[in-house]
């Protein structure tokens, strides 16, 4: 069964790669200056991982229904259990919305036998790289929807929750994209210093979410994930958290969130520093994201009540052109001073108009 038509399902590259332009802006600007075969093993990778996000997220699921869908999912691409994924294709498809009504995020989930299929057709050692952390993210998942299954959506309570969630949602990509850059010729100095920096890279990321999408992971989602802990210490309950009577204080504690994002930028940049450009690698591929997050950052001090209203809080169009710009021609050694300069101002700004 295909969510386009029923029947045999067939391989389609050049459909996931459409896919991962409508669901993840940051992902698609990371493929599309990959080189081959980085690029396709990346985006399906990613594919995989976003059909269980968008399951987690569904507020129209009934928990138990959801951590179910989700573990029927992690045995259908965990190639060591004899679940197929139609049956999840099956069993999520009653929560689809109608063809019409689908957004992009739907239309991967309704996808996700056409994306199986064309994974499957991987080296083999590329998709060992790829399905642990895939497998590790959705019980991870399951494991956060169960916990929280009585508030009806998750309700981080500390900063220890919360680093785990950001963990499983983020920590494993870097697991993931460490997996496949540490295949072949890599020296054991150079992959330990990978591994023991990968899950700060993808928390960096996460924790850059967490702290600017506060009201569209609440009014969307039913998500929390600012610490009930943290919110506590300014008065605020987390049914609250977007009163517009709360607002300086939840700010505080985007403040607060945004500052323990602040403490991984260090990792996350030795990670970029090391890792090699092998496989269709480039360093572009993850300064962009990398850089976007300091550029997040910035705009996170100065305006933290932004994430607590439908405004938000993001950098401009010009400056994402701006870094993408630069980080073409920059190597790893220019990593440092873009990241101050960003940090400091908005890179669009900063450089110096052309005579």
């Amino acid at each position: 069964m295909s969510g386009r038509e029923h029947g045999s399902v067939e391989p389609d590259l050049a459909w996931c790669h459409e896919a991962v332009q409508g669901v993840s802006r940051t992902f698609a600007l990371t493929v599309d200056v990959l080189d081959e075969p980085m690029a396709s093993q990346i985006c399906l990778g990613y594919l995989l991982c976003r059909v269980a996000d968008t399951v987690e997220d569904a507020g129209h699921i009934p928990p138990g229904t959801q951590s179910d869908v989700l573990r029927t999912y992690r045995r259908a691409i965990d190639p060591d259990e004899d679940v197929d994924i139609h049956r999840f294709r099956e069993e999520v498809d009653e929560w689809l919305p109608a063809p019409a009504d689908r957004n992009d995020d739907w239309a991967v989930v309704a996808e996700s036998p056409t994306i199986v299929a064309t994974f499957e057709e991987l080296d083999a050692d590329v998709r060992a790289a790829i399905v642990p952390p895939v497998v590790e993210m959705v019980d991870g998942m399951a494991m956060f929807v169960d916990r929280h299954a009585d508030e009806g959506g998750l309700r981080i309570g500390d900063r220890a929750e919360l680093e785990q969630y950001c963990y499983y949602a983020a920590g494993t990509v870097g697991n993931l994209i460490t997996n496949l850059l540490t295949r072949g010729e890599v020296t054991e100095e150079r992959a330990r210093r990978l591994r023991e920096t990968a899950e700060e890279f993808g928390l960096l990321l996460q924790l850059v979410n967490v702290s600017k999408d506060v009201y569209d992971d609440y009014t969307e989602e039913n998500n929390v994930y600012l610490p009930a802990e943290w919110l506590a210490d300014e008065g605020v309950d987390q049914e609250a958290i977007i009163a517009p009577e709360n607002r300086e204080s939840s700010a505080r504690v985007v403040d607060r969130t945004a500052d323990h994002a602040r403490s991984f930028l260090d990792d996350a940049q030795a990670y970029l520093e090391t890792m090699p450009l092998s496989h269709g690698n480039t360093i572009e591929a993850w300064s962009v994201p990398y850089l976007l997050a300091v550029g997040t950052l910035r705009e996170l001090r100065s305006r933290p009540e932004d994430a607590l209203t439908e405004a938000g809080v993001k950098v401009s169009r010009q400056e994402v052109f701006a870094v993408m710009s630069v980080a073409g021609d920059a190597g790893r050694d220019s990593l440092a001073e873009l990241r101050e300069t960003i940090a400091r101002t908005p890179y669009h700004r900063a450089v110096e108009p052309a005579d």
